[in-house]
């Protein structure tokens, strides 16, 4: 596995963690501000999952290609699930029909892909 890549993934996860904290604050803040609340617990938990992935991968513990696409599938899903309930709050509506609970599944499926890539034989 590339380390571009890794780095990626990496920056992306401090920005999700940022993002999570700015949420938390803002929650904390304003007025029936549930929904930013919801989407700032989804990106505080899935940060540190992104750079776990990324770890996992690196040491060889898991199996690369499943492992880092489940680290994709966190980033994508949570952008997704937090995008929604930020936008729902501040704009009004939604990001698009069912995006919220299609970032919901897609982070099921991305806990269930870590799952598999620790079951798998490492990748030599």
């Amino acid at each position: 596995m590339g380390f571009r890549l890794f780095r990626i993934l990496i920056i992306l996860a401090g920005v999700m963690g940022a993002d999570g904290v700015i949420l938390a604050a803002a929650a904390a803040h304003q007025a029936d501000a549930t929904r930013l609340a919801g989407a700032s617990s989804m990106l505080l938990f899935h940060a540190p999952a992104v750079l776990a992935a990324v770890a996992l991968v690196e040491r060889g513990i898991i199996h690369g290609r499943i492992g880092i696409i489940a680290a994709w599938g966190f980033v994508i899903a949570t952008a997704l699930f937090a995008g929604d309930l930020t936008l729902r709050q501040y704009a009004g509506h939604s990001l698009f029909p069912m995006a919220a609970p299609a970032g919901g599944t897609l982070l099921i499926v991305s806990w269930l892909g870590l799952a598999v890539a620790a079951a798998w034989p490492r990748q030599r």
